[in-house]
């Protein structure tokens, strides 16, 4: 009866119906999917779930399986993932679901390792993903307007959601037909539009609401920040923390859609990195207020193939310093640490979904929630807030230390299974190493500038809107025009030049004047509008004057961001005349879409063969901008992941930080599956002059080859439980039923040669940079040397 009271009422009769029919005819029937105030319900039971986002489209086929046997390995229930609206309808009607986009391959690869899935369909997904995910031929749909109570858009998004949802269910893949799919999404993170748009905004969230529910999918719908989302879907919360957020009604659950593992990467910023310590502590803390589904943004970010990164300035790498790195290997301590969280909360899983916490203040900065139910189970989780200062705390007549900024875990009230801050799992050294295979024969083709206006298809008077004409086939378009500059200009008798001033909605911009390269300006994400300001050498008579203009992913956020500009809209002006400054603007103008070596296909190995390649020496050869230049590698030896180094070539390093030596982007992915044993064509265009015989390919590893040293590093604390070593009993000890360990592994083939012990005490630094700390127990080091040093693996267990 209290069951059937909680749960949400549009779905009660189905879910007592079916409940029903499961115990007097369980072989017939499999109960759905819905939730009450405190969990998602599955089979009729509340579950804690933990979830990691994992986009199919951002690694590769043969990279799926690996990496959700590893999420799931790491304690997740449930693989979170957007759906990639502009990847799969690239032009109206016309679908692709193939490679990459085997949305439904990627589903059933997540229910063949056997864990859930949540599918956020959106479709608007922001995701740092051109344009939001939107098709661009979408901005072009007369009378649309993105977002909003706006019929055409209305239309193409239900088209759209409808498409997927009957894929899905063609397919069987909704847990209500026995598939993995728990939970989808209808539009996301709305909230910001919807209050700035009022009425309209209002009026388009509850028709999202109500034509998914209609779809009938047989499992909940979820909005993530949407404080107003309608019955029956759930509203959630995206966030570096979520323990503030509470539902909008008491019958929901309280649901983390994005806990955030770290930041995207734009270039000319810096490399965003979470401490795992704080993240196990966000996600603590919201489990304790009641929580009871996170998902983590991302377990493994992968990689931004193609044109794919939004913005703009979006990096090609989507790492998000998540648990498992960019290139699908265990980032830890990330990784174990987070593992180790997850056993502990699974271990309270029945308190917590029995009971609401009981809170406790045992000091300033900390505080007791206890779960508590009638069936004996009882879990506590101790929080201590204070940044700076550890605490020891009386709970239930025993006393517990407390790490700063941390949450102890007692699934059974009395021993602590696991700490935020206690990091005890073992540090990997992600490395870049060089690999056998060699880019050798480097050969060039010029853009050839002096050709430009043969393939012009528009000239106009006035300046026009980038994405108008390109519509996205190409990040280039070039604006042409001619300047004549009389003989009796002064300017040509002082041997002066003009100045030519650029004013660009952005992204970036390259300056030729006659053919010969005048300089380059850029936005930033933040501010894309951006001015070029440069002397220009010019001539009497027929002066041509090419702009590049360069887009660097669409935006993917912001209101109605469908309406904002890209390219050249001026003003254009060359100053420095006799007559003053002149107004370029409103004179005619030609465009160009792309490039020369796009229009041939240069990058194919059918294309590459359409023009005569240049095999000079490179070290002899002057750095040109807008060069194209191939060569052929065989596939390294081994299975490690791949990436070219592209730290030798020109636009990563402009884009870089000021003061900072390095490109914000140095390494980029390379997949295995896409290589041939031999001959493989690799084929880039430069836009400014980088040196391309410094380019290589690397391998990506945990650890350095047999030949070179290599360093693995853990901690043990003396007062560290594990959840292995839990001994659920009423044994009526605090602190540990067994001795804190650490645990040191090397990697196949490898043997551990040499251990170095910083301290029994409280030593300082971190991996390869350990000290002595102030406090130091000097017989400590005696008993590791007791170890024998030639194993494989290596644990120390050190009794206090």
């Amino acid at each position: 009866r209290e069951r059937v009271m909680e749960t949400i009422s549009v779905s009660k009769l189905f879910f007592f119906s079916c409940c029903m029919l499961l115990v007097l005819f369980p072989h017939l029937i499999q109960c759905g999917v819905t939730y009450d105030r405190k969990a998602i319900v599955i089979d009729g039971q509340r579950r804690i779930l933990i979830s990691g986002s994992i986009h199919y489209s951002r690694s590769t086929p043969d990279m799926w399986e690996d990496l959700i046997q590893k999420a799931k390995d790491g304690g997740l229930d449930v693989i979170d993932t957007y759906v990639f609206w502009n990847g799969h309808e690239p032009s109206p009607g016309n679908y692709y679901f193939e490679e990459r986009y085997d949305l439904v391959r990627f589903i059933k690869t997540v229910q063949k390792v056997g864990l859930f899935v949540h599918l956020r369909i959106g479709p608007y997904i922001c995701a740092e993903w051109n344009f939001g995910g939107f098709p661009v031929w979408l901005k072009y749909v007369p009378g649309i307007s993105f977002r909003t109570d706006n019929g055409p858009f209305k239309m193409a998004m239900q088209g759209f959601t409808q498409k997927i949802v009957q894929m899905m269910k063609q397919e069987n893949l909704f847990a209500s037909q026995g598939g993995p799919i728990i939970m989808s999404q209808i539009e996301n993170e709305y909230g910001a539009e919807s209050k700035a748009l009022g009425a309209a905004g209002q009026a388009y969230v509850n028709w999202a609401a109500k034509m998914a529910v209609g779809l009938d999918t047989g499992v909940p719908w979820v909005m993530c920040k949407e404080d107003d989302a309608p019955d029956p879907v759930i509203n959630t919360c995206n966030g570096f923390y979520c323990d503030f957020f509470t539902p909008n009604k008491p019958y929901k659950p309280m649901l983390w859609t994005e806990a955030w593992s770290g930041w995207f990467s734009e270039f000319g910023g810096p490399i965003y990195q979470r401490p795992v310590q704080d993240l196990a502590f966000a996600v603590a803390r919201f489990v304790q207020k009641g929580g009871s589904f996170f998902n983590y943004y991302m377990y493994h970010g992968g990689t931004n193939f193609g044109r794919t990164s939004g913005g703009p300035f979006i990096t090609t790498s989507y790492d998000y310093d998540a648990p498992i790195d960019e290139y699908g290997l265990i980032r830890e301590p990330k990784y174990s640490h987070l593992k180790e969280l997850h056993k502990a909360i699974k271990q309270c899983q029945p308190a917590l979904v029995s009971a609401d916490p009981t809170v406790t203040s045992l000091g300033s900065y900390q505080q007791a929630y206890v779960f508590s139910s009638g069936k004996g189970n009882c879990a506590a989780f101790l929080s201590n807030y204070n940044s700076r200062s550890a605490a020891r705390v009386m709970f239930n007549n025993m006393h517990y230390n407390l790490p700063p900024w941390s949450i102890s875990i007692l699934p059974d009230c009395k021993q602590v299974v696991y700490n935020t801050a206690s990091v005890g799992a073992q540090t990997s050294q992600l490395q870049m190493l060089p690999s056998s295979s060699q880019l050798s024969s480097w050969e060039t083709y010029d853009e050839d500038i002096s050709s430009l206006g043969d393939r012009s298809a528009i000239t106009v008077v006035g300046l026009l809107e980038q994405i108008n004409i390109t519509r996205d086939t190409s990040d280039y378009l070039w604006y042409l025009t001619t300047v004549d500059i009389s003989s009796s200009e002064s300017f040509l008798s002082r041997g002066q030049s003009p100045t030519l001033t650029v004013q660009s909605t952005g992204h970036a911009l390259h300056v030729f004047t006659n053919g010969q390269f005048s300089g380059s300006a850029y936005g930033t994400r933040e501010n894309r509008r951006f001015t070029f300001t440069g002397p220009v050498k010019m001539h009497a008579g027929a002066n041509k004057i090419a702009l590049l203009s360069i887009a660097v992913g669409l935006p993917n956020v912001g209101l109605h961001f469908e309406t904002w500009n890209t390219g050249i809209l001026g003003p254009v002006t060359l100053d420095g005349l006799d007559r003053g400054k002149r107004d370029l603007s409103w004179q005619k103008w030609s465009y160009q879409v792309g490039l020369k070596g796009e229009a041939l296909d240069l990058v194919s190995p059918t294309g590459v063969l359409s023009v005569d390649w240049v095999g000079t020496s490179l070290a002899s050869q002057s750095q040109q901008p807008l060069t194209w230049y191939k060569a052929y590698f065989n596939a390294p030896d081994g299975d490690e992941p791949l990436a070219l180094d592209l730290r030798s070539m020109g636009k990563g390093q402009v884009w870089c930080q000021l003061g900072c030596s390095e490109p914000t982007q140095r390494w980029y992915h390379v997949p295995r599956s896409w290589l041939k044993p031999t001959q493989n064509l690799l084929v880039i265009f430069e836009e400014l002059g980088g040196d391309v015989s410094k380019i290589s390919l690397l391998k990506r590893s945990v650890t350095l080859p047999t030949r070179l040293v290599t360093t693995v590093c853990a901690d043990v604390f003396e007062y560290r439980q594990t959840t292995e070593n839990h001994n659920a009993g009423d044994s009526g000890e605090s602190e540990a039923s067994a001795p804190p360990k650490a645990h040191l592994e090397c990697a196949p083939g490898q043997s551990i040669s040499r251990i170095k012990f910083a301290s029994f005490g409280t030593p300082r630094g971190t991996c390869q940079n350990f000290q002595k700390g102030t406090c130091h127990a000097p017989d400590s080091r005696a008993i590791l040397e007791k170890a024998n040093s030639s194993a494989s693996t290596f644990s120390f267990t050190h009794y206090c």
